[in-house]
């Protein structure tokens, strides 16, 4: 069974209500749990490249990569969870996972079941929420894993369209 379904959530996925690039996050995370996410990535087999700057590099462990020199490029993570549908973990700070979407990528109940698949992979590994919020606008999420549900529910009203 889905977890949301599309005409109740559509609204949240139009890249011009909402931005194209929400920003999903895992709040109150720690070293161990970036680690837990680069773990669950080898573990999944799901394709990935890791950069600073324009240099690809193999993936290091998340100490190496939030010990980095302050002023540093911040590294960043791209994620095909499947074929077309890309998440781009950005290494900001220890505190928090974040990544990107592409909204235009995540149209149709097809697509939406994968994200909710992969939010569910995340936060299941982290046993934390794991949020999304309108581009540009943190800290009001307006979907998420909830852990409690073990399933990713609706934090906000949908927008009448």
């Amino acid at each position: 069974m889905a977890d949301l379904l599309w005409d109740d959530v559509k609204c949240f996925f139009d890249p011009d209500l909402m931005g194209s690039l929400p920003d999903v996050r895992v709040p109150n995370t720690s070293v161990e749990d970036w680690q837990a996410v680069l773990d669950l990535v080898a573990e999944k087999g799901w394709k990935c490249q890791y950069s600073e700057g324009e240099t690809v590099l193999p993936v290091p462990q998340a100490e190496v990569v939030l010990s980095r020199l302050a002023g540093a490029e911040c590294p960043n993570l791209r994620v095909w969870p499947a074929a077309d549908v890309l998440a781009i973990f950005r290494f900001h700070s220890a505190d928090d996972v974040d990544f990107d979407v592409d909204l235009r990528e995540l149209q149709g109940q097809e697509r939406l079941d994968l994200f909710c698949g992969f939010l569910r992979e995340i936060g299941r590994r982290l046993g934390k929420s794991v949020l999304m919020d309108p581009e540009g606008d943190c800290g009001h999420p307006v979907l998420g894993f909830d852990v409690e549900a073990d399933r990713v529910v609706l934090l906000a009203e949908p927008l009448v369209m």
